[in-house]
């Protein structure tokens, strides 16, 4: 799989929102760079199990959407004699 890459604006909120986590929470200071850094790390150890599940999820769904075409295409089938 190859690298996950955020862009940089989604980067940028995503930082902002652990700093404020990490005061809030645990009454941490932590710099943007050494922020960016866990992202980083997270991104690179866990990102795959996040995204796989996202994959499955998706095919849970267009699976389902296919079982729906499924069954309205037979409901207009017609009988043959």
């Amino acid at each position: 799989m190859p690298e996950i890459v955020l862009e940089k604006e989604r980067k940028s909120v995503l930082v902002e929102k652990i700093r404020k986590y990490l005061s809030e929470e645990f009454d941490l200071e932590a710099g943007g760079f050494e922020v960016e850094f866990l992202i980083d790390f997270l991104a690179r150890e866990m990102g795959a199990g996040f995204y796989n599940q996202g994959l499955h999820d998706a095919l849970a769904i267009v699976s389902s959407k296919l079982e729906d075409i499924s069954d309205a295409i037979y409901e207009i089938e017609k009988p043959v004699n």
